[in-house]
């Protein structure tokens, strides 16, 4: 850099600032708009008094594009939506709070504000000078000082400009030639895809996002027998986000899918994410409609169909969390500590954050409450000719079916470590799952999507009937990431069980995974985890005799992130003792899972 532009540092160092005010539209068009102001050459040596002898002259219209009113149009897209970090203009430098009297730039900053109004604010009222900048930023900044210093001399403001300011400003202008040149260039290039985005856009408040996951799966042992083949299965997710506010988003989701699950002797052990559809045959389904917005720093959640608790409530599982999606671990399992699966469908909840949100989240409070049946008056019984609800004896509707309700306390030391202590109170009739998603309600599978069916419904096996359940779920999750390529994290969740009139029961979960972002291609995951899907281990009921038999959930799977938007997905899940019933062979499942994302 030459050195008239450091001499220019020096005397007019917050003319940094001033790109301050333009730098939010540098970066969101990465262009800074500019209107190219040239300084006639002058005799200094003569008084400024006589408009004749000191002329700033705009270049022609025809010898620059873009015009004025385009610039404007740039500048003011790059605005839009910016919300608290929009500029304000201030007329004192004392309206800037970050900025005191012994600052090396003080009284130059006091100069640029109260003499020539060029400097704007941010409206928490700092000016954050210590920020870096960047030539073009700085460019812009100048930009917008000679508009001001060109408003100050066609009015005729005495003394406002002096020749010496001039004279550094004309310098300045020659010095960044080139900057403004190539940003004249860019803006002619922003205007021409703004034509073409405009032109062909698909909506101005709604965008769509697809998912499609394409899986060869089979399933190996004696205790999945000879039920099992080889199969290619597929699920297809189509999501329109749709924001009106800037700050909200509607999520309205259609899914299809032929995926069905495995033979493996009664258990729910080893489903796999992409299982988890409205249908087995193709059939598209809504499957997730909800709505979240902003008040103030609360985020609020509202689910009509297919809400569940990850949705808003941070899971401390980063790299295994896949949100039911094609993009994390291979089984619902690892995707997250089993408490955030007890329940969903409809409803919502609120999240209230402390500070910055990262990797781990925010640390934050979090308060929920779903209905599995949130749709339905009226009430079945175990007679009911309705599949959905074969089996089932209860209530339903949004306050007397099966439901949910959820306290998270979440604390996170930056992006390294978090720690969530979580409580779920949930109400099950008689036939339905624990820990289902809701998926009574919302999912073809119609059933629990995790754990052995004694840990879901201890009376079902253990008293040849069903009862209807309460249950108090307390967990608590933890994630510790060691560095950016290396991350643990585990849970352990206990469960009471009260069966209605019955008796009480208690069933465990935990797990500790390791994962290694972004090895061997930026995206790609390397992901290992053990622990013990939902296991009943102790029930406490008149005349039950039970011997319980423990088993492991253990997988491992590798994402290579092929493109951006393709992800080749190997996997394994091994199943120790699966079905806690009687002595069984393991259960190996292998996976290769590929995700289309757009």
């Amino acid at each position: 850099m030459s050195k008239i532009f450091w001499q220019a540092l020096l005397l007019y160092p917050a003319l940094i600032g001033a790109s301050v005010a333009i730098a939010p539209v540098a970066m969101a068009t990465d262009v800074a708009p500019t209107n190219e102001i040239e300084i006639a050459e002058t005799n200094l040596s003569e008084p400024i008094a006589a408009e004749t002898e000191l002329k700033i002259a705009q270049t022609s219209v025809e010898a620059q594009t873009p015009s004025v009113d385009a610039l404007n149009q740039i500048n003011n897209y790059g605005n839009e939506g910016k919300g608290d970090n929009s500029l304000a203009q201030v007329t004192s430098v004392s309206q800037l709070s970050d900025v005191q009297p012994t600052d090396w730039a003080f009284q130059a900053l006091q100069s640029l504000v109260e003499r020539y109004g060029c400097i704007a604010g941010y409206p928490d009222g700092t000016y954050r000078g210590n920020r870096a900048t960047t030539r073009y930023e700085f460019a812009a900044g100048l930009n917008a000082c000679l508009d001001r210093v060109n408003e100050l001399i066609a009015t005729a403001t005495a003394d406002a400009v002096k020749r010496e300011d001039l004279a550094t400003l004309q310098r300045l202008q020659e010095e960044f030639a080139t900057e403004l040149a190539t940003l004249r260039g860019r803006v002619d290039s922003v205007e021409a895809v703004t034509a073409e985005l405009e032109a062909n856009q698909f909506s101005t408040t709604t965008k769509l996002l697809g998912e499609v996951v394409a899986a060869v799966t089979d399933a190996f042992g004696e205790t999945a027998g000879d039920e099992n083949n080889t199969v290619l299965q597929a699920r297809a997710r189509l999501e329109f986000q749709s924001s009106f506010t800037g700050t909200d988003i509607l999520h309205t989701r259609l899914a299809a899918g032929n995926a069905q699950t495995f033979a493996t002797g009664g258990t729910f052990e080893g489903l796999q994410t992409f299982n988890l559809a409205p249908s087995t045959n193709n059939s598209v389904f809504l499957d997730w409609a909800a709505y979240e917005f902003s008040l103030s720093k609360v985020r609020v959640y509202l689910a009509a169909v297919g809400g569940i608790y990850s949705d808003f409530v941070p899971t401390l599982n980063p790299y295994f969390e896949g949100f039911t999606g094609g993009n994390g671990a291979l089984s619902v399992f690892a995707e997250h500590n089993p408490i955030y699966n007890i329940g969903g469908g409809a409803g919502g909840g609120i999240n209230i954050p402390f500070g910055e949100r990262g990797v781990l989240g925010a640390t934050s409070i979090s308060l929920g409450y779903f209905a599995d049946n949130g749709n339905s008056p009226g009430r079945i019984s175990t007679t009911s000719t309705d599949e959905e609800f074969a089996g089932v004896d209860g209530d339903l509707g949004f306050v007397n079916g099966d439901f949910s309700a959820l306290a998270q306390i979440n604390f996170n030391l930056g992006d390294r470590f978090g720690i969530a202590a979580t409580y779920v109170r949930g109400y099950h009739n008689a036939g339905d799952g624990i820990y289902d998603l809701g998926s009574s309600a919302s999912r073809a599978i119609g059933s629990p999507v995790e754990g052995s069916a004694q840990a879901n419904d201890p009376s079902a096996l253990l008293l040849g009937g069903a009862t209807k359940l309460s249950t108090d779920s307390y967990g608590l999750s933890a994630a510790l990431r060691l560095s950016d390529r290396i991350s643990i994290s585990g849970w352990v969740t206990k469960t009471d069980v009260e069966l209605i009139d019955v008796g009480s029961a208690d069933v465990w979960s935990y797990a500790l995974g390791v994962s290694f972002p972004d090895l061997g291609k930026e995206g790609s995951v390397l992901g290992l985890i053990a622990g013990v899907e939902p296991t009943l281990r102790d029930i406490d009921v008149p005349g039950a005799s039970y011997d319980p038999n423990y088993g492991y959930h253990i997988e491992g799977f590798y994402k290579y992130q092929l493109t951006d938007n393709i992800s080749v997905t190997p996997g394994v899940i091994w199943l120790t003792a699966p079905g806690q019933s009687g002595p069984r062979e393991d259960i190996v499942i292998g996976t290769l899972r590929t995700t289309f994302t757009f």
